[in-house]
């Protein structure tokens, strides 16, 4: 028989929150289902990523492009949901949320300002809108801070699924603070959360699910392979409003971005379906480095994207030879010894930030897990459905 859907432990102290790129004694703590999908998430994330700029005119990376892109970022998204808490934010739960996210975001936007202005760019500084993947921890900031308000709502995935519709028609959310993004995208946020507290427990573990999942998956590579040219861009970027030219016309422009962020959530518990459970070798231990990968990666594609390197791949061996690199390059950065080196501009120490607690005055709060996507907290429970 499957095994029952492990559940998030939300005793975790949030001392422990930043474990998660640990290698060691940590390992044996986590739970490889989530570290095995976090490493196919984030291997895709960087073969797209390092063939993004000749994507156009080479048909297999647009196909592939088109055919995974549930599993890439809204793979994250919900993954990050399912290790967020909702419970009150505290004085140690906010000073978890700087450390993990906003002091790494603007840690890594300086480094990729540094690396563009090395490659003889103008020198930028960027805060309101953080460049290339670096959105991601500022949508996952606010969809934190908005989480605890989220739940207690009477109906919540249908009123962020409202939200996120409605967004595309005010184009004042768009790329600035990731609000498009954090709007569209909260749903499938909101929905992982769920899957953390043992919602769909039963699709995740019946058998029949499992072939329903693989037929999903399939369907996703067949859309792919078929229809990839038809299926625009700004669809799944969800960084910017609804356009006139869109085929049903602005005033139902909002149908497609609700067929577009269903499939999604349903491709994701597709794909959390079939993946293995059991401890894998060497997969799972890089899936533990799922944020390091995330943070890293872009710095070193860039230099090679920008000299010139990717836009001379043209044969068919030369393309397979990139996604080589790029799985390759997945490797090197989700290995213990990389995500302890960069630790600590992944994890940043913040004595010299935060005033030390008065003695006594700690008040007991509920303790978050890591919100990061790179951290599965130890010791999960069997869930049962709600």
């Amino acid at each position: 028989m499957d095994n029952p859907l492990p559940r998030p432990a939300t005793a975790v102290s949030t001392d422990r929150a930043g474990a998660a790129d640990r290698a060691g004694a940590t390992d044996r703590a986590r739970n490889p289902w989530w570290d095995n999908t976090r490493f196919l998430s984030a291997t895709l994330i960087v073969i797209l990523h390092t063939g993004g700029s000749i994507m156009t005119r080479v048909d297999v990376l647009h196909s592939f492009h088109i055919a995974s892109w549930a599993f890439r970022v809204p793979a994250f998204v919900m993954l990050a949901g399912v290790f967020s808490n909702a419970g009150p934010l505290g004085p140690r739960s906010l000073r978890t949320l700087i450390q993990s996210i906003v002091l790494p975001a603007l840690a890594f936007s300086l480094l990729y300002s540094l690396e563009r202005y090395w490659l003889g760019n103008d020198f930028a500084v960027y805060v309101v809108q953080l460049p290339w993947t670096l959105w991601f921890l500022m949508s996952l900031f606010f969809w934190r801070l908005l989480l605890p308000l989220v739940v207690q709502l009477r109906h919540p995935l249908l009123v962020t699924t409202v939200i996120a519709l409605a967004v595309g028609y005010v184009e004042e959310f768009g790329l600035e603070f990731s609000a498009s993004r954090t709007l569209v995208y909260f749903p499938l946020f909101y929905l992982g959360w769920r899957i953390g507290q043992g919602f769909l427990s039963g699709w995740l573990n019946s058998r029949w699910s499992l072939y329903v999942s693989v037929a999903g998956i399939l369907a996703s590579c067949v859309v792919g392979w078929l229809w990839h040219r038809d299926i625009k861009g700004n669809w799944l970027s969800m960084r910017h409003p609804y356009a006139a030219g869109d085929p049903l016309s602005l005033e139902w422009a909002w149908v497609i971005r609700l067929l577009i962020l269903a499939s999604a959530a349903a491709l994701v518990l597709c794909l959390l379906r079939v993946m293995p459970r059991r401890r894998l070798p060497l997969i799972s231990t890089l899936g533990a480095g799922g944020f390091t990968i995330y943070l890293l990666h872009p710095l070193v594609i860039l230099p090679v994207r920008e000299l010139g390197y990717i836009s001379r791949v043209n044969t068919p061996v030369e393309v397979a030879g990139l996604v080589l690199c790029a799985i390759l390059l997945t490797t090197v950065l989700g290995s213990p010894p990389v995500r302890r080196l960069v630790r600590p501009l992944t994890r940043p120490s913040t004595g010299w930030l935060f005033a030390p607690a008065a003695a006594g005055s700690r008040q007991p709060e509920r303790a978050s897990t890591q919100i990061a996507p790179g951290h599965v907290p130890p010791a999960p429970e069997p869930a049962s459905a709600s």
